[in-house]
Formats: C-alpha cells, sequence, structure tokens
C-alpha cells in the first residue's frame, strides 16, 4: 500500500507528537517552524525530510499529500484555507479556527474543493472512550442520563505568559483550550446541545482570560452534562463520567502525565445494592494520535466524510463564543 506524503506546519509539541504517531500509512517528507529541528529526526531518515520556514512553500511542493497544521490558534484558519485550495487533504488542531466567520468560509472551501479536513478532536479516539460508545451501543448502559467531566492541566511557573494565555493567539483562555474536548465529547454521546448555563472565572493566573470553565449543558433529549475545565488542577487530571439507567462508566487518566488510561464500569444489580464493577487497564502511552490519523487515512482512501470535521468544530466553537459572550469576556468572544 502506498505511504501518504506528509508535511507538518508547526513543529512544537504537538507537531512532535503527530510525526511520532503518523503510523505505517504516513510518511513525513517535509516541516515547517521557526527553527529547524534536525538533530530531532534519527539519522537514517533526518536527510529525507525537508525544512521550510514558510507554511506556504511547503503546502506549494507537490510531493506532499497531506497537511498536517499544529500551529497556533489564530494561525490554523488562514492555512487550512491556503491549503484546500491547492488540493491538500488536512488534519488542522482544534479548534480550526478563532472566530466562527473564518470556520464558515473555510467550509465553504472545502465544499468547492472537496478535499478531507479533519479537525483533531483527538480526544475521541482513546481506546476507553471507543469502549465507552461500544458499551452503550450494546445497551448495557440502558438509557443515557448525564456526563460529569473535569479535565485540567498541572502547575507550570509561568504559565501567565504562555500563548495559551494571550487571547489574541489562542482565542480565549481553558474554556477553548481543553473545554472544547470535553465540550466535543458531550456532543457525540448526548446529542444537541439545548441549552447552556455556564460561569468562567481567572481565579489564580494572572490574566485576562479565563483559567477554570463551569458549564452545565442541557441536550434536546433531555440529558445533561457537568463539565469543568481548569488549569489550576496542580495535577495533570482527567475524569469522564457517563451515566445510564443501569450503571456509569468512569475513565481516569489518559496517558502519559494524566496518568495510566482506566475504565471501571458500575453495573446495577436488580435488587440495587452495590454494583458490580469491571475495570479495563489500558497501556501508559496516548494512543488517540495513532488512532486519529489512522481515520484520515481511511477518509481519503475510502472518499468518506470525515468525522469531526469543519462543521462539528464549528458548533464546539458557536458554543465557546456565547460562553464567553454571557461571563463578559469580550476579548475571547
Amino acid at each position: 500500500m502506498k505511504k501518504f506524503k506528509i508535511g507538518i506546519i508547526g513543529f512544537g509539541l504537538i507537531g512532535k507528537k503527530r510525526f511520532n504517531n503518523l503510523g505505517k500509512e504516513g510518511e513525513l517528507v517535509a516541516y515547517c517552524d521557526l527553527k529547524e529541528t534536525k538533530q530531532y529526526f534519527k539519522s537514517n531518515v533526518k536527510n529525507k525530510i525537508s525544512f521550510y520556514k514558510s507554511w506556504k512553500n511547503l503546502i506549494n511542493i507537490g510531493l506532499v499529500d497531506i497537511i498536517i497544521i499544529s500551529t497556533y490558534h489564530n494561525q490554523l484558519s488562514k492555512i487550512v484555507a491556503y491549503a484546500s485550495k491547492k488540493g491538500k487533504h488536512i488534519l488542522v488542531e482544534k479548534p480550526a479556527a478563532t472566530n466562527l466567520i473564518d470556520l464558515k468560509i473555510n467550509i465553504d472551501i472545502q465544499k468547492k474543493y472537496k478535499n478531507k479536513i479533519r479537525v483533531g478532536f483527538n480526544h475521541r479516539y482513546h481506546n476507553a472512550i471507543k469502549m465507552c460508545q461500544e458499551i452503550i451501543k450494546k445497551k448495557s448502559l440502558g438509557k443515557l442520563m448525564f456526563i460529569k467531566s473535569s479535565y485540567g492541566h498541572g502547575a507550570r511557573l509561568n504559565y501567565q505568559n504562555e500563548w495559551r494565555m494571550k487571547p489574541k493567539i489562542s482565542g480565549g483562555g481553558e474554556l477553548i483550550d481543553q473545554g472544547s474536548h470535553l465540550i466535543d465529547l458531550s456532543i457525540m454521546f448526548l446529542g444537541k446541545v439545548k441549552s447552556i448555563k455556564s460561569v468562567l472565572d481567572t481565579l489564580f493566573w494572572k490574566t485576562n482570560v479565563d483559567d477554570n470553565a463551569f458549564l452545565i449543558f442541557k441536550f434536546e433529549n433531555n440529558t445533561t452534562a457537568f463539565l469543568h475545565a481548569s488549569c489550576t488542577e496542580w495535577k495533570n487530571n482527567f475524569l469522564f463520567e457517563i451515566y445510564g439507567e443501569k450503571g456509569k462508566l468512569r475513565i481516569e487518566g489518559k496517558g502519559g502525565s494524566y496518568g495510566r488510561k482506566k475504565l471501571i464500569f458500575y453495573k446495577m444489580k436488580k435488587k440495587m445494592g452495590v454494583p458490580k464493577k469491571k475495570v479495563w487497564v489500558f497501556s501508559k502511552n496516548d494512543s488517540s494520535w495513532r488512532n486519529e490519523i489512522k481515520e484520515l487515512y481511511k477518509d481519503i482512501r475510502l472518499n468518506r466524510d470525515p468525522n469531526p470535521g469543519l462543521k462539528d468544530a464549528y458548533e464546539v466553537l458557536k458554543i465557546i463564543k456565547k460562553i464567553y459572550r454571557d461571563n463578559h469576556y469580550d476579548n475571547c468572544s
């Protein structure tokens, strides 16, 4: 099977994760960043990988099939637009844009050029999340009632000076950063959001964006989601719980610094009381990155619409922008 030739624009922490998880079907041939990092590559491949300072020059080389865009948030949409017009397939990191107008423009461009664009909501592809979907599909959890989740960064010095805390670059604070993943997962499991209650606050970091987002969503099917995204957790944390009439699913951790992934299924007994418990423990490695890019390869080979795509990103960003307006974070809305 022919390998896809891949170019990565933005070779920082996330860009390197993408490179390390291309799998057997993908081959990096070019990357673009502020500076060259040839020492990162093994000696047997580094001379085969071209470095570009200009992302336009990278896109314009005919060799590349897929562009992975892992730049700052404020750069994402214009690179998507340019690469689409050049006929490239794309994996763009969430949120795919910092405003709805640019995202809508790119949806229209994609319709015209018919390239495949997948948005990097990689949390959908954690093994534990996929297993939850399978359990729910088998009706083992019964009718879904609500979701509870918390997600947060640990502490690091001078966090307030990082790009994530600069709204002109990031488009917001913790809500648009990690909160976007929780919103996407909630929509995936529960459907269309009907109403939103929220509290955003800047509790610790000296910044003009949110460092905590407290959210309650009501969905059209009468389910509810309680979500908390925070960069004042002090230790990296990921907890995701799905409650049904027959039990609950609890995910702890997501690999790496967030701790080993664990899925616990608490299944109610007919006579109630202490539920039955089944536990799955997953690898320490974060498999979501590799699982996600495999889906883009399938999108291209099978000529299917990527899910999540730009329309999914639009729905998430629309919710985020409403929450920023409701909480008077005008610099983020």
